[in-house]
């Protein structure tokens, strides 16, 4: 589901001329056969995307832009943030008055990050005109969101499913992807959880392209989380996953070969991944959750530690050791203590 912000990619779209959500490439599925598997163990959460950016650096980064109406960037550090995002607001404003169905859903997605584009969001969804039927389903998607983090309306997580399914089932090639993968996720992160489903959406997901349902579906394979535990499978889908830039499953690598003592290729493995930890740069890059990559960055840093304390798999270095200790605690305190534990109790 970083990636740039919802007012990011509507001023981006406005600039550009066309909508909004990344699509990866496509990957194989074994998807038949994985939706009559048992589910049985837990998998990750669904984490609530927060967004960094600020409508102040977006426009200044649309400064050089040619959209008529859009000369007032040419010095952007001197406007405020409410002016900012006023002056893009009239210019949707003038769009919507002239008929553009475009630019209300532009409007929505500019709310969104500003807790206010739900019902914008509404509209195009519930739009019977011909001119928003290409709109609807990224609509859907982004109002889903809304509906399962609170923005601009109460939390539900019911309607952010009966969106989702909007989006997922009609073959939008951006909207559906990511819907299929927020599915997959919802479905694990409830309680009780359905992990059936939740593999038959990341199978969906990523037979039509998803990186981080194709990294899930290998961990779920890797650790019997919903489905019979298969290696080969497991192996298949996470090296796919790893070479084509999923941070969090390049941390579960790490483990992986950390837990079976092939020691120094997990030193090696753990040094590549852990050289950018940039995460809203990869997150940009891979269209993957900051909070995934976040993780992922810290398991490999704190097994590189692990490895290095103690001499397993490279020379002894308790100062390099320290470092990435260190690291693995400012990128996810959560998971570090977690393996801190493990590693005290001496199960890893």
């Amino acid at each position: 589901m970083q990636r740039m912000s919802q007012f990011d990619t509507a001023l981006t779209a406005l600039a550009q001329g066309y909508g909004i959500l990344g699509v990866g490439v496509y990957c194989g599925a074994q998807r038949q056969k994985i939706r009559e598997e048992e589910m049985k163990l837990a998998s990750e959460p669904l984490p609530q995307e927060h967004n960094s950016e600020t409508v102040f650096h977006t426009i200044s980064e649309l400064q050089n832009t040619e959209v008529e109406g859009l000369k007032w960037l040419n010095n952007p550090e001197i406007y405020t943030h409410d002016f900012l995002f006023a002056k893009a607001e009239e210019l949707l404003d003038k769009r919507i008055k002239s008929g553009d169905s475009l630019a209300c859903f532009l409007k929505g997605q500019l709310y969104f990050e500003e807790k206010k584009g739900s019902k914008y969001m509404e509209e195009i969804v519930n739009s019977t005109s011909p001119k928003a039927r290409h709109l609807k389903f990224a609509a859907a998607y982004n109002l889903g969101r809304a509906y399962y983090e609170g923005c601009g309306t109460v939390i539900s997580e019911k309607e952010a499913e009966r969106l989702w399914f909007i989006a997922a089932d009609h073959g939008n090639p951006k909207a559906s992807v990511k819907a299929q993968t927020a599915l997959g996720m919802l479905y694990s992160a409830r309680h009780p959880k359905d992990l059936k489903k939740a593999f038959f959406w990341h199978s969906e997901a990523c037979g039509n392209g998803s990186l981080e349902s194709q990294g899930i579906l290998g961990l779920m394979y890797l650790y019997g989380h919903g489905i019979r535990q298969n290696l080969k499978a497991a192996l298949e889908c996470l090296n796919q996953a790893s070479d084509r830039g999923n941070v969090y499953v390049k941390g579960h690598l790490v483990e992986y070969y950390y837990k079976r003592k092939i020691y120094p290729k997990a030193v090696k493995f753990a040094k590549r991944t852990v050289e950018d930890d940039d995460v809203e740069k990869i997150a940009k890059a891979t269209d993957c959750l900051p909070f995934y990559i976040a993780r992922g960055l810290a398991m490999a840093s704190f097994y590189l530690a692990r490895c290095l304390q103690l001499g397993r798999g490279t020379q002894q270095d308790t100062a390099a050791a320290k470092k990435y200790y260190s690291k693995a605690c400012r990128l996810d305190p959560a998971i570090a203590a977690d393996l801190e534990l493990t590693a005290n109790h001496g199960r890893i």
